[in-house]
């Protein structure tokens, strides 16, 4: 059974999940409703196969705010951390996760964590004092939280087999996410640029489209409009997050209500730095490969033996 450049690009579970699917699809129609209907459900399965992480962590801590036991011996805290901890080991050694992906992971962990370090002590949001796996007031899972992030978005890479027209230069996306990180700090002391930063992504990302292989049709979707719907659901998880109590914004300690809509700007600006690291793992490419495999039917045709 011939292998197709993006079938090697998978984890060893996603190719025998994708020679699966084939084989399963193998015999369904390329036109109508039916069609529709699978490509519908193809790409619901692959974005919640590359949420997998974020969301094995949102679940771990929607369960501990409703079943972990306040006078348990091990801090809650300390219990999510562990429990972290064990969700990347597993992806990691499933290999769902490769190794180079791993790095932009850890790094984006460690640049989150740098952060939630700074913005706790300024008061824009707090967590419980219980635990004591934890630097400062942060608790260590909290890095995590942004490793679902960038996890996302290396998976969410390899399953559409993305590729882009009109990418901007590498370098001037590396100074924009630079800025946004660095903003992310000074706008306590100085003025706030995160309207201008916004406005810089929109000049730099406007003309560029994003082809993404659903299942036997690759698809095209404005660039700046993916951003935007996945700064959406990451607000909505924030929202249930805050709920359970992971970490509670200034106007949610007296009781929990929706997080601002504003928060959606700074997740998409932090989101751009997100995707800024994944280019060193996956270089944008142009959609002219994926359209030429699929043209010679080594990727739109199912895989035969």
């Amino acid at each position: 059974m011939r292998e197709t450049a993006h079938q090697q690009e998978l984890t060893a579970v996603e190719r025998a999940i994708d020679r699966a699917a084939h084989r399963l699809l193998a015999d369904a129609s390329e036109r109508g409703i039916r069609a529709g209907l699978i490509e519908f459900l193809v790409f619901g399965a692959k974005q919640a196969w590359a949420c997998i992480f974020g969301a094995a962590l949102l679940v771990v801590i929607v369960a501990a705010r409703l079943w972990y036991p306040d006078d348990a011996a091990l801090a809650r805290n300390d219990a999510l951390t562990i429990a972290a901890v064990l969700i990347q080991v597993v992806m990691v050694a499933t290999r769902l996760e490769t190794g180079r992906e791993l790095w932009v992971i850890v790094l984006f962990h460690v640049t989150g964590t740098v952060m939630e370090l700074f913005k706790t002590d300024v008061g824009s949001w707090s967590y419980d004092g219980d635990g004591v796996l934890r630097i400062a007031g942060v608790p260590l899972f909290s890095g995590f939280m942004y490793a679902a992030v960038g996890s996302y978005m290396v998976r969410v890479h390899r399953l559409f087999d993305l590729g882009f027209t009109r990418y901007p230069r590498q370098w001037l996306t590396a100074i924009v996410a630079v800025a946004i990180y660095a903003n992310f700090f000074t706008h306590h002391y100085v003025f706030d640029l995160r309207w201008v930063l916004l406005a810089a992504v929109v000049l730099l990302w406007w003309p560029t489209v994003m082809h993404f292989r659903v299942w036997r049709r690759t698809l095209r979707m404005p660039l700046l409009a993916a951003f935007g719907l996945v700064a959406l659901f990451i607000w909505l998880a924030e929202n249930i997050a805050t709920w359970a109590g992971a970490w509670f914004y200034p106007d949610q300690v007296d009781g929990w209500q929706l997080v601002s809509p504003s928060k959606l700007v700074s997740w998409l600006l932090l989101m751009i730095i997100s995707v800024v690291l994944v280019t060193w793992v996956y270089p944008p490419r142009p959609p002219s490969i994926a359209r030429t495999e699929v043209e010679r039917g080594a990727i739109a045709s199912p895989v035969r033996g």
